[in-house]
């Protein structure tokens, strides 16, 4: 079984989210939206009895819980496997098997990316697929690892692949694997933010591999100024999560965070890495 987390605050795609969820999964699964901070009326829940609903409380400091919701969800998941989806998102026929199939047991997951047109409900075809990722060197040197899409040539070919980095709007790996590592950790990274910094290091640094895999696919929405960001932003708290994942990685532990890029090397726009 896969257990699918998908953590929502106030989003308006949510619902087409689960559903595509619903009807493109193949095997077994079941699936929990993590409401943070609100509710829903009952009309607006989607009734299938493989998804359960969780509520995170909201707090005075209108605190984004993301970190926390997942941690409950993959509490009292059923699943073999784990899975973390944005609330805006579409996947590919059977992506659940297919992640599956290929996922070992120290393993991070992440499918092809796509771009979704949401009002539409399709995938955008003007702009290509994000296989792999980086972190920008300019952002580095204002002290913020943000991905960026990296096309490496060359490697069109090989189906299952390591990557960097990823935008950690999905990711699937072994429930165990998950526990083991204590990932979506809330000290220091806050409740929101820098996902991605925490599981792709805490893996690379211990063994593990992160990988994508291009035999199956999703869609994101890109936000822009159309929809701006959907999960309702606390800028400060964000910046907290932000700082702490530079001071961290590319301070505390800066001879393995270079060590890893290393292995990646040359990665674009960053100096040589000797």
């Amino acid at each position: 079984m896969l257990s699918i987390i998908i953590p929502s605050r106030k989003e308006r795609f949510l619902n087409n989210t689960i559903q595509d969820v619903l009807n493109n999964a193949t095997g077994e699964i079941e699936i929990f939206p993590v409401l943070d901070a609100y509710t829903l009326p009952d009309n607006e829940l989607i009734k299938d009895p493989r998804v359960h609903y969780l509520h995170l409380e909201p707090d005075e400091y209108n605190t984004m819980q993301k970190r926390q919701g997942i941690n409950m969800a993959v509490s009292i998941a059923k699943g073999e496997y784990v899975m973390s989806l944005d609330a805006h998102c579409m996947v590919g026929k059977g992506f659940d098997e297919i992640l599956a199939k290929d996922c070992e047991d120290n393993w991070i997951v992440i499918p092809r990316r796509y771009k979704l047109e949401p009002i539409s409900w399709t995938t955008r075809t003007d702009v290509p697929a994000v296989d792999y990722e980086y972190w920008m060197w300019n952002a580095y040197n204002k002290h913020y690892l943000k991905p960026y899409h990296w096309t490496r040539l060359g490697r069109e070919n090989i189906m299952i692949d390591d990557t960097l980095t990823m935008q950690a709007s999905c990711w699937f790996m072994k429930k165990s694997y998950f526990q083991k590592m204590g990932f979506m950790k809330v000290e220091g990274y806050t409740g929101w933010g820098q996902e991605d910094v925490e599981l792709v290091m805490e893996a690379h640094t211990t063994g593990g591999r992160v990988v994508v895999n291009k035999n199956t696919w999703y869609a994101h929405l890109f936000k822009g100024k159309t929809f701006g960001r959907m999960y309702e932003a606390n800028n400060l708290q964000h910046q907290r999560s932000r700082d702490f994942a530079y001071e961290y990685w590319c301070v505390q532990r800066k001879d393995e965070f270079m060590d890893v890029l290393k292995r990646f090397a040359p990665i674009p726009n960053w100096p040589p890495l000797e």
